[in-house]
C-alpha cells in the first residue's frame, strides 16, 4: 500500500488546490443555476408567491429572439405580476429594435411594465423601451437620438490606383447598391435616403404612439440628437427622474404587491463552465451587413 507521502494531494499540492477550487466552483455554479431555474436572486426570498419579472435589454441590439422569448414567458407566468425593463443599451438593428417594442407594447397591455435606463439608453434602446407604462433615467442616463443611420466603406477608386478595376454585374439598377466595389450612383443614394426616411418615419410614427405625444413634437426632435435623462423629462420622452430602484418601487404599487417579491432575471445568458469560472469577452457587432451596408439605430 502506498505511503502517504504517495498521496496525489501531497505530491502535487497546487494542482490538488487548484482542482478542488474548480470543484468548489461547479457546484457553485450548478447551485445558481438551480436558483435562476425557479427565479430565485440573492436577498429576494419571500413568502409571497408575487415575482417581478426584470428583462435586461444590454448592448448593442442585433438578435431580439432571447429577449422577446423571455418577455412572453412573464407574459404567461401568472406569478408575475409586473415587470421592469432594464436598458443599457446605445442602440441597434432596427427590426430587432421594433420586435422588442412590440413585445414590450403586447406585454404593458396584460400587467404593468415600467423602464429604468442606467449608462445609455438611446435610439434602438430607446425605440424598444418606450411603450413601457412610466419610464424612469438617472439624470445623467443619454437617452433619445431618434433617426437612422447607415455607413458601408467603398475601396473602388482605392482598387483603380493599383490597376485593378471591378465588375458588379446586377439585374437592375438599385440592385448592389452600396457595395464597396462601386462608388454609389445618384439614382441609388437618392433611394436609399428613401428608404432610410421611411424607416425614420416608422420610429418617429411608434413613438408618438408609445409616449402618446403629438407626431409634430417628436418629429422636432428626431434629429438623431442624444440627451440627458434630465433633458429627456422636459421634451415628453420619459416620465420620471429615478433610480432602478425607484423604479421596482413604483412597480410594485402598479402592481399591488405589499412587502418584498421574487425577482425573475432574464434573458440568462447561455455560458459554458469554463465561462462560468472565469467569465468571458463579450464582443457586441454593430449591425448584420448586407451587401456592404446597413441601417440601424444609433
Amino acid at each position: 500500500m502506498a505511503g502517504t507521502k504517495d498521496r496525489f494531494s501531497q505530491r502535487h499540492p497546487l494542482l490538488f488546490g487548484v482542482m478542488m477550487i474548480i470543484l468548489a466552483m461547479a457546484l457553485i455554479t450548478g447551485v445558481m443555476a438551480f436558483f435562476r431555474s425557479m427565479g430565485w436572486t440573492p436577498g429576494t426570498f419571500a413568502l409571497s408567491g408575487d415575482k417581478i419579472g426584470i428583462v435586461h435589454v444590454d448592448g448593442m441590439i442585433v438578435d431580439s429572439s432571447r429577449v422577446v422569448a423571455f418577455i412572453r414567458s412573464l407574459e404567461d407566468d401568472g406569478s408575475v405580476k409586473g415587470v421592469l425593463l432594464r436598458v443599457n443599451s446605445p442602440g441597434g438593428a432596427i427590426a430587432p429594435s421594433q420586435e422588442i417594442y412590440a413585445a414590450v407594447k403586447k406585454l404593458n397591455q396584460v400587467k404593468p411594465v415600467i423602464a429604468s435606463y442606467g449608462t445609455v439608453a438611446a435610439s434602438g434602446g430607446y425605440y424598444s423601451s418606450c411603450p413601457a407604462r412610466l419610464i424612469y433615467a438617472n439624470p445623467g442616463s443619454i437617452t433619445a437620438s431618434i433617426g437612422v443611420m447607415a455607413e458601408f466603406i467603398t475601396v473602388a477608386d482605392a482598387m483603380e490606383k493599383f490597376g485593378i478595376k471591378p465588375e458588379v454585374l446586377t439585374t437592375g439598377r438599385y440592385k448592389g447598391a452600396g457595395s464597396p466595389l462601386r462608388n454609389l450612383s445618384d439614382a441609388q443614394r437618392e433611394q436609399m435616403l428613401d428608404l432610410m426616411q421611411d424607416l425614420h418615419d416608422q420610429f418617429v410614427d411608434d413613438v408618438a404612439e408609445a409616449r402618446g405625444m403629438n407626431r409634430a413634437r417628436v418629429a422636432a426632435i428626431a434629429d438623431g440628437r442624444a440627451v440627458s435623462g434630465r433633458q429627456a423629462v422636459s421634451l415628453g420622452l420619459i416620465d420620471r427622474i429615478g433610480t432602478q430602484a425607484d423604479a421596482i418601487d413604483e412597480l410594485k404599487k402598479e402592481a399591488g404587491i405589499t412587502g418584498r417579491a421574487r425577482l425573475v432575471e432574464g434573458p440568462v445568458e447561455e455560458r459554458t463552465f469554463v465561462q462560468e469560472l472565469m467569465g468571458s469577452l463579450k464582443i457586441d457587432l454593430s449591425s448584420s451587413l448586407h451587401q456592404g451596408w446597413s441601417f440601424f439605430y444609433k
